[in-house]
């Protein structure tokens, strides 16, 4: 069960010994200024987030966070990467910063939403291809595409699954996509797949080349409009999720 200098050590970046020093020493209260000195107190998932004051300061301590991420073009989907900014970067103030992960991946000139969460479980459920998570994106093309044949395979024989394929007109994508010069052709694409530049490789197979990419949703969560890039907000993925089943074998 959750301690309560677990909790704290989690969320404020401590060691345990740190946070057992702080509570011996009177420095940690709860709201109402009672002191707290017993690391051992249950502080149980169901209860929600809990509220304590260190040094004057007030914290909130998470069990677990998740976000949505409004991912620009020029950065990577890593924690760490030597000559590119990172997407967790953007992340720096939220709660519980070092333990987030993101749902799936964008590649460096992709833009759009990314979904990031402290739930291993979680994670492995929306990215694996049993459960099949639907991901929508918008693109500018180079030019014209064939329509997919229902035997479509890529080059290193991958059957992506496509939910609805459609052209559309510049004006109906969402903000968020980059708007190249050189962007003939628009489209929406929704995978129930996450293959690596699996869209891009969708379109290259189709006669055209991916210029501008940006996912718009994962599952029933969307980008919103008013979410500006770099920006992320704060969202309950397990009560969005909730019922998540495997999908029956084809």
């Amino acid at each position: 069960m959750p301690r309560l200098d677990a909790l704290i050590a989690r969320n404020l970046g401590l060691s345990r010994r740190q946070v057992t020093r702080l509570l011996r020493a009177g420095r940690i209260h709860d709201p109402g200024g009672l002191r707290l000195d017993d690391g051992r107190i249950p502080c149980l998932p169901s209860e929600g987030p809990r509220q304590v004051v260190v040094d004057g300061e007030p914290h909130t301590l998470h069990h677990r966070v998740s976000l949505r991420l409004h991912k620009p073009v020029g950065v990577v989907t890593a924690h760490d990467d030597p000559r590119h900014p990172t997407a967790h970067a953007l992340l720096r103030e939220a709660p519980l910063f070092r333990e987030l992960r993101a749902v799936g991946r964008l590649d460096l000139d992709t833009s759009g939403l990314l979904l990031w969460t402290t739930d291993g479980t979680l994670l492995h459920r929306l990215t694996h291809p049993r459960y099949g998570v639907p991901r929508e994106y918008h693109v500018g093309l180079a030019g014209g595409f064939r329509d997919p044949p229902s035997d479509l395979r890529l080059d290193d024989g991958h059957a992506p699954r496509i939910v609805a394929l459609e052209r559309r007109v510049v004006t109906s994508m969402h903000p968020g996509l980059r708007r190249s010069p050189d962007a003939r052709v628009h489209a929406t694409i929704t995978l129930t797949t996450g293959r690596f530049h699996e869209v891009r490789r969708i379109f290259m197979a189709l006669g055209t080349e991916v210029l501008d990419l940006c996912r718009v949703r994962f599952g029933v969560v969307e980008l919103p409009v008013s979410l500006p890039a770099s920006a992320h907000e704060p969202i309950d993925l397990h009560a969005v999720f909730r019922g998540l089943s495997p999908q029956p074998e084809a």
